[in-house]
């Protein structure tokens, strides 16, 4: 049943199949210890789903296998992902964003998946995820042999880098396990050293207060002044760590048609962005991660962005025509011009 589940799956898109048990023991402890650390920031939905993200059977019961799989989205060759991030007045969105909204698409074949498996032993009790409740699934992808969790906590596979999604399926079939993968990052320090923010505090270890896609995605609020000048371009997530992995030498692109980049989000200019009204960001937003973040902080972001581009009367005029009536967005807006003078 496994060997199946693993070839339906793999019918189905995904790149890889992988089955695990449900002993996270060693996953809660290192949850547990970065929790206490406070590196959660203040993503306190880390905590307060208590065990159930560590013990997958307090959130579905009944779960005795996991099946976890992966499926690849890298949208463009890395050079041009490159150029956009070494060009200030380019908007840079991480590269998982560009398209449709990656929850949709898993989750749909997910489903399909599990409705297969359904076909074959009957009604059985199952729940699939994407990143949508308190799942390690990071840790259960490494248990079901589909990569190592990295230094900069993303998961690595040797064929095929980490430009990839994850999901899960909960079930309670009994089914056959596979292998752990084996760590192979080695004494490499490359994604430590090129993180912008310095987020990433020690091996293995992720200051999310620190990190660029917390600050852009997660924080509601201010971003803090230090790091306003060291976020470049990002202004939705960041990839510099997954673009230096040697690793990533193996990614292949994305055969998906729906993670392919929209409205030219993989190469648009800042001020083109800015200029969005709040009616045209939900537009082009429609069916993207992106829109999570809502327009006020769409332009919190590519305010700061504008900020760190060389000075321009352009530049200038675009942040002092912006009439967006949050205090959130003017405070950015004016540190922008401050540092542009």
């Amino acid at each position: 049943m496994s060997q199946q589940i693993k070839q339906w799956g793999m019918k189905l898109g995904f790149q890889q199949v992988g089955i695990t048990d449900t002993n996270l023991q060693h996953a809660e402890q290192r949850l547990a210890a970065w929790l206490a650390q406070g590196y959660h920031a203040d993503m306190d939905y880390m905590h307060k789903h208590g065990l159930k993200r560590s013990r997958p059977a307090l959130l579905h019961p009944e779960t005795i296998s996991i099946i976890s799989v992966r499926m690849d989205y890298l949208p463009e060759a890395t050079q041009e992902i490159e150029n956009t991030l070494n060009n200030p007045v380019a908007a840079f969105i991480s590269r998982y964003a560009l398209g449709r909204d990656y929850h949709k698409v898993l989750r749909k074949r997910l489903q399909k998946l599990a409705q297969r498996i359904e076909q074959e032993v009957g009604i059985f009790g199952y729940r699939a995820f994407v990143d949508s409740a308190p799942v390690l699934e990071k840790a259960i992808a490494e248990k079901a042999g589909l990569g190592w969790i990295g230094k900069h906590s993303n998961i690595i596979n040797r064929k095929a880098g980490s430009w990839f999604f994850l999901g899960e399926i909960y079930t309670s079939l009994p089914l056959a396990m596979d292998a752990q993968s084996d760590n192979h990052c080695g004494n490499c320090t490359a994604c430590i050293d090129i993180c912008p923010t310095q987020a990433i505090v020690a091996p293995y270890q992720v200051d999310a207060g620190k990190c660029i896609s917390y600050l852009t995605i997660e924080l509601k609020g201010s971003i803090p002044i230090e790091y306003r000048p060291l976020m470049g371009n990002r202004i939705y997530g960041c990839d510099d760590c997954q673009l230096i992995c040697p690793w990533n030498r193996f990614a292949r692109l994305s055969t998906e048609t729906d993670f392919s980049p929209r409205h030219n989000l993989n190469a648009s200019h800042l001020i083109k962005l800015f200029n969005w009204t709040e009616q045209e960001f939900l537009s082009k937003t429609e069916g993207s991660a992106i829109r999570r973040i809502g327009y006020q902080q769409w332009l919190r972001n590519i305010a700061v962005a504008l900020g760190n581009t060389p000075a321009s009367e352009k530049t200038k005029q675009a942040l002092a025509n912006q009439k967006h009536t949050s205090e959130l967005v003017q405070e950015h807006v004016q540190w922008a011009l401050s540092v542009l003078r």
